[in-house]
């Protein structure tokens, strides 16, 4: 028996070792025991992304909850995350369901809750489900046919991508962006948002836009080291103003300047906070992540709009969203929502966002930066993701705990934060951060400074104290 357990973000295991039909059964029985003492006449939607056996984990969610009883509506083919959260708003369900494992390796897949308001279902929503998993799968699944449940009418097939293009059509200038005159790329990393902009944008440039579950050997998440190939592509082709890279399920954002050169999330949040203010005219409360730049609180101070800075999980962001009017929702792993759309991460819809302001202010994406900069300052953000064995993550965590930590190589600790790891400032606009992953075995240290150099020395100095 395989204790399962919910992460920052949803369960996640190796395909065929922990990731099993039966296991995806005993998760999704505990689910359909939760939404019936819960809902009156609970629903759900259900989709995969394009991962190994999607299909299959897919339809076995649907399978387990057609024979406790609960209507399924479920995605034929690949869908992206934010594409079920919609879903689960739009059709009025009590839950969305998608199987994924995100930006993690192809040998990983994953299983993600939605509520029916679109955005992730919050923490002790999934506790309460996590604590009533069986330890083995009560259903004989052989004995149930997705077809004669779909023509039994408990399973009714839905069109998630048409229903999100539609969406998109509706919230964006599309006409503005395609009449601009403004060369765009998109890699979508093998992911499932690939097909999304061959819909909404065909004519701009595409990259990893086909079916291919190993991704390459390249784990999706939109890193600068994950996107050489598209990075490289820009500069070369040396015509193109700004690439959007997607990650596995399509909820995270990676940008490129016409440079090839990466921008970071950061520098994205601030984007779309000067836009969304400046240029739009809104308002409302900026929630970030513990692990986000403190030019936040910069360009925040300088609009007077109110900012929050929570635990990292976008759970949390989600958590504010729902009960405020919150502006802008993002954390430093590219993870963004902003107001108009549903409480969730969105990496297409931010890359619409930033491209519809592109196209609106006649502005390259470098001269909209340096508009934030004339506000924030410059700044550069790096982040190195060390893997180390458990007992040394251990002991550094435990240093940490102590405050033991007083200096880093050249770098004198003035104070620490410990929301959700620990954040070393050495001034105000420099400091080192150290938490363990929520989801993978490694160790993550982050640093910001003036620049990409001295960010990278500061992360140098920073392996050089924690690893001897």
């Amino acid at each position: 028996m395989t204790k399962i357990k919910f992460g920052t973000d949803g369960w996640r295991a190796i395909i065929a070792k922990e990731f099993t039909a039966d296991n995806v059964a005993r998760v999704t029985y505990a689910t359909a025991q939760w939404l019936k003492k819960n809902f009156d006449k609970p629903s759900i939607v259900v989709g995969h992304d394009c991962r190994f056996a999607g299909e299959l984990f897919a339809e076995t969610v649907a399978k387990v909850m057609a024979h406790e009883g609960i209507p399924v509506k479920m995605s034929r083919g690949f869908v992206s995350t934010p594409m079920i959260s919609l879903g689960a708003k739009e059709l009025n369900t009590s839950l969305g369901i998608i199987i994924t494992a995100s930006h993690n390796p192809p040998a990983y897949n994953g299983f993600k809750l939605k509520g029916g308001y679109g955005g992730p279902l919050l923490p002790d929503k999934v506790q309460e489900i996590e604590d009533i998993i069986p330890e083995t799968n009560p259903i004989n699944l052989d004995t149930l046919n997705i077809d004669d449940l779909i023509a039994a009418k408990k399973v009714e097939i839905v069109d998630l991508e048409g229903m999100y293009c539609k969406h998109a059509e509706k919230h964006f200038d599309l006409d503005a962006i395609r009449n601009s005159g403004l060369e765009l790329a998109y890699d979508a990393m093998y992911g499932s948002g690939q097909n999304v902009l061959r819909r909404l944008l065909p004519d701009i440039t595409f990259l990893h836009c086909e079916h291919n579950p190993t991704f390459d050997g390249i784990a999706p998440e939109p890193i600068l080291k994950n996107l050489k190939e598209f990075s490289e592509m820009i500069r070369v082709a040396e015509n193109i103003d700004c690439g959007l890279a997607t990650d596995g399920d399509a909820d995270r954002i990676g940008l490129f300047d016409s440079k090839g050169n990466f921008v970071d999330s950061h520098h994205i949040i601030l984007l779309l906070i000067h836009y969304l203010h400046k240029y739009k005219g809104m308002n409302g409360k900026v929630c970030t992540a513990f692990s986000t730049t403190v030019k936040i609180k910069n360009i925040c101070a300088h609009y007077n709009l109110p900012l929050e800075i929570v635990k990292i999980g976008f759970k949390y962001i989600a958590g504010i969203m729902l009960k405020e009017d919150v502006l802008l929702g993002g954390e430093e792993s590219g993870g963004i929502a902003i107001k108009g759309h549903i409480p969730e991460r969105d990496g297409i819809w931010m890359g619409l966002t930033i491209w519809e302001f592109m196209a609106k202010s006649g502005k390259t994406l470098e001269q909209l930066i340096e508009e934030v900069y004339e506000i924030t300052g410059r700044f550069a953000f790096e982040r190195s993701d060390l893997q180390i064995k458990e007992e040394l993550k251990q002991s550094i965590l435990k240093k940490c705990s102590n405050n033991e930590f007083t200096s880093f190589g050249p770098y004198n600790v003035q104070r620490v934060e410990d929301l959700d790891g620990w954040k070393y400032f050495f001034n105000d606009n420099e400091w080192l951060m150290i938490r363990a992953s929520g989801t993978e075995p490694v160790l993550r240290t982050y640093a910001e400074s003036s620049s990409r150099e001295e960010a990278l020395k500061i992360l140098e100095a920073a392996k050089k104290t924690l690893l001897g």
